[in-house]
Formats: structure tokens, sequence, C-alpha cells
């Protein structure tokens, strides 16, 4: 090898990661010849001398911290005498190559930042080939900057410099700009009451609109935030009424750690994800009420991150205090906000806003001014939500202590993720199938809307769609698949939908002519997601608890537990049918639901039992009438054995939330009264027919007398918890000695429950099970499209059919 010249094929995340230029200098160092190049499949380099052998080692080992090198091909080549190391022009050779997630500000550019010695001093743009925007600005690859948004912007004679020199940081930083040559902010007063705010300086202006109460509109990586004072109380009560999210949560960003540690608990995992380069919003338990109820009403958590780009650390840290002359002086040690509001900037149910006329056509209803910039955002990404899973501490008592010397990337691969929403920072980030296949597309739900398309020996799923219930989610959809379709160069040979017949992602497939289509059950889907971020292809013990996902009955499912593989299922236990009355109005409004659970148990007794926990007197005599009508007659009264809505139910009954303003929000209150001193559960009825029945009639019941005899809600909701538990351990302990299975799935949406999560995967490890979980995607309908795709990739390589349905 050392005489030869060496061909070498990085595969991975090795674009806008400062790659080329950590091999320019690693070559340089070894005085090997030769070249270094991007391609459509990677980074292709030849070299030639008598390190070559060195050369590879070096380069695994020491690849810069935001590469993820997933492969690498090396060929023996004929001498060729090169006589220097170049880095050359890029070449399209019709293959694809991974894109990198956006990367949050990195020390040194925030360093340069807040340096008045420096000529990049507080420009909102800064960044260089360790951080700035990735996948929001890229067109195409191979990553160059004439296939990006910044392609519009000629660097002038310093950043080019900078651009072309080997030894320096930004050395080929696609993004590269300055104050002269680079994007610029503006602010934009909407609201006629402001105008006379000065313009001169958009910053300061915007962080002086914020400090009187106003709403900002602040365009951002991936899209439009709208932005308030967190602790001014009337401005937050304000957006909560303007943008009609009722009591949904919203995230908050801080200027630090320790800013965070004075609202929420912050373990030693908490921080090292608010801290990476990935910046999500951690969700953290709530401290103490000092800050106003109206940011996550009922909910136990607040939802922070930190600053993740220059304009965000400006409005923090901007200096505020000027001499005499006007000539800003150094940045201030305290902080202009202890923290700010950063919602989504939409209007209710719709993609966030990316476009700066759209933003102040559609958005002028809810913030009084926009600080904008001309620097195009092109794919529309929301903000990454997670939490932690499992213990803090190690067996010692000691938090688990993480190497220095690790990348970021691999500080957080240590820590057990459950992700609400995976978007910015994680996309498109791929999931590793660990061999070859077809090329395939799951279009995912209607609900928490993703989908995946597969390439090569990776499923890539898409950022966070939302909820498919208008033309400009569906229009957001379709442009986000054209996008990564054209980038990676997949053309699916097969759709995977869910069976739902009234979704738009599954009547969308439905339209694609040409192209091989099959509907996946829902909780088949579910369970599969787990199977293909674990690479598990044998048969597993699922267990899938939602709200809703469609049966193969026509029923409404979600309280599942099955045998299944990558080619079927086998549906072995399932909770009680129970009707919901009005259909989709009771999952609104969860007493209706309750009625139904009452009703089921009470049969012509129903009414005194209402009237005994103040239905009755809280709802109407008529009310309840109505929904006892309508309770049997199926047109009106879907059956669904969801364990969500048995959720829905039991919080209604005890009179912690009646009404969901969003999704799950009376589970998550009722998971916040949790305690875990409490170790007692209720009476459930296992039924064992030829699939297993849970009947939770006499948990109903004892939940009523319970609330009857003045028992807390704390103690009733963690009985009703660990009812929950003792069943899933029950049915799954029980088939796993019948089926000689070890390996289980906990998926679904309820699943997003800690209190829940972390005690089953406790209870099925203490009876010797392999408990497989979510780490990598959510284990909310966001996470159906991976287990669509996967299903359907797996049963093409191998020509099944799945049951006796086949490919259409």
């Amino acid at each position: 090898m050392e005489q030869n010249r060496v061909r070498i094929l990085v595969k991975g995340i090795v674009q806008g990661v400062g790659f080329r230029p950590f091999v320019y200098s690693l070559a340089k160092s070894l005085n090997l010849t030769g070249f270094v190049m991007n391609s459509s499949e990677g980074v292709v380099i030849e070299i030639e001398g008598k390190n070559t052998s060195n050369f590879i080692d070096r380069l695994k080992r020491e690849a810069p911290p935001l590469s993820q090198i997933m492969g690498i091909d090396i060929t023996i080549m004929q001498h060729q005498g090169y006589h220097d190391f170049r880095i050359i022009k890029s070449k399209d050779e019709g293959s694809f190559t991974l894109i990198s997630s956006d990367v949050s500000t990195c020390k040194d550019c925030l360093s340069e930042l807040f340096n008045m010695n420096d000529r990049r001093y507080l420009y909102p743009f800064i960044n260089c080939t360790n951080c700035g925007p990735r996948y929001t600005i890229t067109r195409s690859i191979p990553y160059d900057r004439p296939n990006t948004t910044m392609s519009l912007f000629k660097m002038c004679t310093e950043c080019e410099k900078e651009y072309n020199n080997p030894g320096d940081r930004r050395f080929h930083a696609q993004p590269n700009a300055c104050h002269v040559c680079g994007p610029h902010v503006q602010l934009i007063i909407t609201n006629e009451k402001l105008k006379d705010y000065g313009k001169d300086n958009p910053i300061e202006s915007t962080i002086e609109l914020l400090k009187n109460g106003n709403i900002i509109a602040v365009k951002g990586l991936g899209g439009f935030h709208i932005a308030c004072d967190a602790t001014n109380e009337e401005a937050v009560k304000s957006l909560r009424f303007i943008k009609r999210k009722n009591n949904k949560p919203f995230a908050l960003m801080a200027p630090d750690v320790e800013t965070i540690k004075n609202f929420c608990e912050v373990s030693r995992e908490d921080e090292v994800l608010l801290t990476s380069t990935k910046r999500p919003v951690v969700l953290l338990k709530k401290l103490r009420n000092n800050l106003t109820e109206a940011i996550s009403p009922n909910n136990p958590c607040i939802g922070f991150m930190l600053p993740y780009t220059p304009l965000h650390y400006l409005l923090f840290y901007y200096p505020l205090t000027r001499t005499d002359t006007g000539i800003i002086e150094k940045p201030q040690e305290v902080t202009n906000f202890e923290a700010l509001i950063m919602t989504s900037g939409n209007i209710s149910e719709e993609p966030i806003v990316i476009d700066n006329n759209e933003a102040i056509s559609r958005l002028s209803g809810i913030a009084d001014a926009f600080l904008i910039h001309n620097r195009d955002i092109f794919m529309r990404v929301d903000d990454s939500v997670v939490r932690v899973i499992g213990n803090k501490v190690g067996a010692d008592g000691q938090v688990k202590q993480y190497n220095s010397e690790e990348k970021p990337a691999d500080i957080t691969r240590n820590i057990s993720l459950s992700f609400i929403r995976r978007s910015r920072g994680y996309v498109p980030d791929p999931i590793p199938l660990h061999e070859d296949g077809p090329e395939v597309l799951g279009c995912g739900s209607d609900i928490k809307n993703t989908f995946t398309l597969t390439k090569g020996s990776f499923a890539i799923p898409s950022q966070h769609i939302g909820d498919m219930e208008n033309y400009e989610t569906l229009e957001f959809f379709e442009e986000s698949l054209k996008n990564l379709k054209d980038v990676y160069r997949v053309k699916p040979e097969a759709i995977a939908y869910d069976l739902h017949p009234g979704y738009l992602s599954t009547q969308w497939a439905l339209r694609q002519e040409d192209t091989k289509k099959i509907g996946i059950q829902h909780h088949h889907a579910h369970i599969a997601s787990v199977m293909a971020e674990k690479g598990i292809k044998d048969k597993v013990i699922g267990v899938s608890f939602d709200g809703t996902g469609y049966g193969t009955d026509g029923n409404l499912w979600g309280g599942e537990i099955m045998i299944a593989d990558v080619f079927g299922f086998e549906r072995l236990g399932h909770f009680k049918y129970i009707p919901l009355p009005g259909g989709e109005t009771s999952v609104k409004e969860p007493w209706r639901i309750a009625v139904s659970y009452i009703k089921d148990l009470a049969g012509d007794d129903t009414i005194p039992y209402l009237k005994s926990i103040g239905f009755i007197d809280k709802y109407g005599n008529e009310k309840i009438k109505d929904v006892l009508k309508i309770v049997d007659k199926k047109q009106f009264s879907p059956l669904s054995s969801g364990a969500g809505r048995l959720f829905d139910a039991v919080s209604a009954i005890i009179g912690v939330c009646d009404k969901n303003t969003f999704e799950g929000e009376s589970a998550i209150a009722l998971e916040s009264l949790t305690t875990p001193d409490v170790v007692d559960d209720y009476p459930v009825d296992i039924k064992s027919r030829k699939t297993i029945e849970i009947d939770f009639s006499q948990t109903i019941l004892r939940i009523i007398n319970d609330l009857l005899k003045g028992e807390g809600k704390d103690i009733i909701s963690s009985k009703f918890h660990n009812t929950i538990l003792s069943v899933i351990f029950r049915v799954v302990k029980k088939l796993s000695y019948v089926y000689l299975i070890k390996d289980v799935v906990l998926c679904g949406g309820v699943f997003q429950n800690m209190y829940l999560m972390e005690r089953a995967i406790d209870l099925l490890k203490s009876a010797g099970m392999d408990v497989h979980i979510h780490e990598k995607i959510p284990c909310n309908d966001a996470g159906i499209s991976l287990g669509q795709a996967y299903i359907i990739r797996e049963m093409i390589k191998s020509g099944v059919a799945f049951g006796n349905k086949k490919l259409s």
C-alpha cells in the first residue's frame, strides 16, 4: 500500500462539517500528495506517499467532531505521481451522500461575535466549518455554496481569503460571510402604535420592544419563531390568547444552563443535551413556580433550549450600554432576558412560516413587529423536542461521567433519549438499516406526520411535518418529499400508507400512479419502527399503546399487544372496546368517554354514578342524556380499544382535565399527579378468550369509590398507572411463556409517559425480557413512517406478501 496510489471513498455525514480541510491538513502533515473532493457519494481522497496506512488510521480516529463516518471504501491503484496535495472541485457522479443537519454556533464563533476587535463583531450570521446552517439552506448536493441559498451572496475579498486558506477555520465554509458581503437583518414594525421605535439598529430595537411586553416574529434557522419575554405574564397571556394555542406548552429559550436551573431540575444528562451542537428543546421538571403558569398549564415540565444562532445570542447579550460618543461598550455580563418564549411561527396547526412576505402577511395578527433577514430558508424545520429516559445516576449514586475527548455526537449517544419531535439538529440524519435494500417511501400517519425514504442501507425520516388537517400541511409534505427525493436521488419503487381511509396521507398515497402501494396497519407499523431502529427482524411481543389507529376490523385500535415481525402480526390482546360518543368530539371532550366507560359498567344505573361524581351538575342533565342516546349507535360512536382514551376517561372522572385543547393534554395532566411512593393498583379483568380482552370496568369502579371516599388525586392517578403496568407485565409474561419470545417492544404515544415507560422497562427486565424502545425517533405517530418503510422494504427484499394482500 505504501508504494501505490490509494483511493478512499468516505461515506456518511462528511460534507459541510469541515472534512475536506481536515483531510488536507492531515495529508500535508504526513507529506502525502494527491487530492480530496466532495462527490455525490461522499468524500473522495487519493493519496500517494510513505504514510498512507498512518493516514487511514488517523482519518478514522481524528475526524472532525460533527462528522459521522459510516463506511470507508479503499482501492489500491497504479501510482500517479502527484506533486502536491489539493482540494479540487466537487464532482457529481449521480449517486448520493448524506447531508449534515444544522449546527448551533460554536465557541470560536461566539468568542468572535462579542470581540470588539474582530471584524465580525456583533454580526448575526457568523459561522465556520464547525457550525451554522446546513440542511435548511441546501438546495442540492454536493454541498457547495452554489447549491445553497448563500449562492446569492458573493464573498468579499477578506471572506474569500479565509475560504481559500487551508489553515483557516473557514476554509471551504460554504455559508461564510461578514458585515460587508453577507445577509443582514431588518426590523419591520406592523403595529401602528409602535412606529416611533427606531430602525437604525434592528436588534437593539427588538430587545427594547420585547422588554416592553411586545410580541416579535423572529426569523431563525428553519423558520420563524414567535417571541416574547417569558417573565412578563401579561405578554405571555396575550400571546396564548392571540395564537389560539389554548393550553399547549410554549417552548422557552434561556441564555445559559445556570439560568435554566433557576426554573427547572437539570441533570447532567439534561445539561449535555441542552449544550450539544443539536440544541433541542429539552423537557425539564419545573423546580418552582416563578414563571407564569400560562407557559405550560397543568404540566409538570417546561421545554427549554439554549440559543443556537448568533442572532439568538445577540437578543440575550447584545450590549446596550453606550459611551457619550455613542460607541457601544463591551458586552454586558447581565443578560437582557432571563428567558424568552420561542414558539413556532405559524397559524395554529399550519406549517412553520419561512418566507419574509408570507410571515408578515400571515402573522401580523400575532406579532407587533418582525425581525427578518435576507438569507432564504430552503427547508422549513421546527425545533426538536426531547427528554431523558431512565435514572439519572448510576448504581453507585454518581452521575455518569463523560470523556471530555469524545466528540459531541458521541457524548449524546450515551444518553437514552425519548423524542417528542425529531426535527432541527437531527434531520436529515439517517437511521442505519445495516444492509442494502430497495428504495421505498413510508407516508406516515395524519397526526404528527413525518415520512421516511430508504436509500441503500439507510432510512431517512423527514422533519416534523405536523397534523395533516389542511392543504398547507399537505403542501409542506409534498415540498419536503420532493426535496429529499431530489437530494438523495430516491425513486421509491413502492409506497406504504396507513389503513385509515380518511387520512390525507393515505389518500395522497393512493393517488400516486405507476408505483406499487400497500396499506400497513397502524400498530404493526409502530412496532416495526422500533424493530427498524434496533435492527430486529425476528418475532417480538409488541405492546403498542396510543389513542387511535385504524384496525383491520374497521374499529379504532390503541391498546394492542401483538406478536409481530416485519412480515405480519397476530393481535393476541387488546383493551375492551368502548364506544366513543360523537367520535372525534369525544377525543376533544374526554368527559364524554368517561360517560361511556361508566355506562359500560353501570348499565341502567349510569345516571346515579354520574351524579355521584358531579357530572350531572357540571355538564347538565340534557347534555348527559344526549351522550347516552348516541353511545350505543356505532354510526355516531365508533368502537375504540385505545389506551389513550382510557387515560382521557380517568382524567375526566377524577376532575383533572375534561377537555383536550391539544393532543394528550388530559393524559399529561394525569401523569403529573403520579408519585413513586404509591405501590398499590386497582383490580382489572384479563379475560383469556380467542384473544386476550382487558376489561377495566372494575378499575373504573374502584377509582370512583376512591374519589367518593376523598382519596387524593395523586394516589388515584398513581394506582391507575400501576394498574396499566400490571396489565403489561401479566400479559407479556404469559405470551412470552407460551410463544417462547423474550424480545419485547414498547411503542405508541402513551409511552411518552415517563412514569409508565421507565417502570414498564424495569418490570419486564426483572422477568428476564429484552426490552426495546425508541431512542432515535419519537414513539408517537411521528415514528409510524419508519415502520411502514421498514415493513415494505423487507417484504420486497424477501418477496413475501403481506398476509393475503399483494402489492398493488
